[in-house]
């Protein structure tokens, strides 16, 4: 990978609109900030290579490189990526009341969990303020369960945890969507072979996301129908709803997809990934069973938090039936295929300055690939 610098993420990211305001450039340097839901470059910088570049899940990002990095394995074009199991989980009687859950609360309990038994100290994590996603360093499970759940907004979270590397910080758990976890892969990786730099996640909790939304695009097509300060709670149901719900302070206002589509970020547009690969644990709603999630174990030290995590009360787990299991891997696939598919046409796939970077055969049989 050819690093470069500040002025070429304005260019080849900010300038295309392909910045999803992961934050992962966020918090090293004066430059860039997060405000209210988007990136800005406030000075331009002159040094020929910087980490706002290699950490930006824009920019040049080959894919078998991160995946030798976690999970450690070369990348397979697999559509959920590697996996050791499936499962269906939820909440354990543990936390019972602790705490209202969107879908199974278990991104919250396994948090719980590894913060209970000393695994993490802190966890960098989402939550939102009004219509505003805010990035949080959580250091109780008080603060974990106010960043409960779903947002469907890009957000700054990698900031966080460039700022807890600042510290010196050690043992933290990361929750973020595949574009975020494709930037902490970035981060986790030093790719500028810094002295200073190491890797301080334990634990990497990735978010199924099939596409997320620009805040300021999305209020201005929300301000129309409520006053977007008052909303309290978000969801976007299985088909065939077809329609964000929003709970608000005066009520529920329904919106349909077609109406907000328009807000999505053109780096979702490219991105190969719907189950968040490079990490330890993939969630995500499980539909047609309310309450419930599904989890993707990919690692050892995932497969151990969720034992752990059973064990003492924290998590219930269950078989995933398979056919859920091949219904997830088509929507995985489909995603992967489209992701390729665009990068491809806007000359974001291999090219001379590329958004992403994987073997030219594996994109052929990926593309020609149909869903069982």
């Amino acid at each position: 990978m050819v690093v470069q610098g500040s002025s070429d993420v304005f260019d080849q990211v900010l300038a295309q609109g392909l910045c999803v305001d992961c934050g992962a450039c966020v918090g090293m340097c004066p430059y860039f900030v997060s405000y209210r839901g988007k990136i800005a470059r406030l000075f331009p910088c002159t040094l020929p290579q910087g980490r706002c570049y290699a950490h930006c899940p824009k920019t040049a990002v080959d894919l078998d490189d991160l995946s030798r990095i976690i999970p450690g394995l070369p990348y397979d074009g697999a559509a959920l990526g590697h996996v050791r199991t499936i499962l269906k989980s939820r909440a354990g009687d543990r936390l019972k009341n602790g705490g209202r859950f969107q879908n199974g609360g278990t991104v919250s309990a396994l948090l719980m969990c590894a913060m209970d038994a000393g695994l993490i100290e802190a966890a960098a994590l989402t939550r939102r303020k009004g219509m505003i996603p805010e990035a949080v360093l959580a250091g109780t499970t008080e603060d974990i369960l106010s960043c409960a759940g779903s947002k469907y907004m890009a957000a700054p979270t990698l900031s966080t945890v460039n700022t807890y590397m600042r510290r010196g910080g050690r043992r933290l758990a990361v929750v973020g969507t595949p574009c975020q976890m494709t930037g902490l892969a970035g981060i986790r990786k030093n790719p500028l072979d810094r002295p200073d730099g190491y890797d301080p996640v334990s634990l990497s909790l990735g978010l199924f996301c099939t596409w997320a939304l620009d805040t300021r695009r999305l209020i201005e097509r929300l301000d129309d129908r409520l006053d977007t300060r008052e909303v309290l709670a978000m969801d976007v149901p299985p088909p065939p709803s077809n329609a964000m719900v929003l709970t608000t302070r005066n009520g529920i206002v329904s919106v349909p997809l077609d109406e907000i589509r328009s807000a999505i970020p053109d780096g979702c547009r490219i991105c190969p990934d719907m189950t968040a690969e490079f990490t330890d644990l993939s969630v995500g709603a499980h539909e047609g069973e309310p309450g419930w999630n599904t989890l993707i174990v990919r690692t050892q030290t995932g497969e151990e938090l969720v034992s752990r995590a059973v064990h003492e009360g924290f998590l219930t787990c269950e078989t995933m039936p398979e056919a859920s299991c091949d219904q997830l891997r088509n929507a995985a696939l489909a995603k992967k295929k489209r992701g390729l598919e665009t990068a491809r046409k806007t000359g974001r796939l291999n090219s001379e300055t590329p958004a992403l970077i994987v073997d030219d055969s594996l994109v052929e049989a990926l593309i020609g690939q149909e869903a069982p």
